[in-house]
């Protein structure tokens, strides 16, 4: 797995501890129309298409690479039913979104793996859909 570098972890880690500021997720609802502490810029309309484009359903396998907070992945599980994994090199931002996808009540429908785009640690057509929004990994 390519790791993030220390300054680019600490990044991330600092904007983390600070996601769920109210004036953070105030900016977010208004900005991005979401509420997921996100740190990208993938709005609600646009994370509403790639539901619609993928044509989720309850019977797919969704990996949202680069997932961080969980937004968009776990936004498309909520609404559509499917099932998420979430994959991100950066450790807090897994535990953001698996806070979010009980709170979201996805239960056994989610699942956080530490991990990078350019080394996925899943056998070949393990998913039936990939989203990734927002990322360099």
């Amino acid at each position: 797995m390519a790791s993030v570098s220390n300054p680019d972890r600490d990044v991330f880690r600092e904007r983390y501890a600070t996601s769920d500021a109210d004036v953070f997720l105030s900016a977010e609802l208004e900005v991005l129309g979401s509420d997921y502490q996100a740190n990208g810029y993938t709005t609600l309309a646009q994370a509403t298409d790639l539901g619609r484009v993928l044509r989720l359903t309850e019977d797919h396998l969704l990996l949202d690479i680069g997932s961080g907070c969980g937004w968009p992945g776990l936004f498309l599980a909520t609404k559509h039913g499917c099932r998420v994994v979430g994959m991100d090199p950066v450790e807090e931002g897994t535990g953001v979104a698996a806070r979010r996808a009980s709170t979201d009540g996805l239960g056994d429908r989610h699942w956080s793996v530490r991990g990078s785009g350019d080394g996925l640690p899943f056998a070949p057509q393990s998913f039936d859909a990939v989203v990734h929004t927002d990322v360099t990994c």
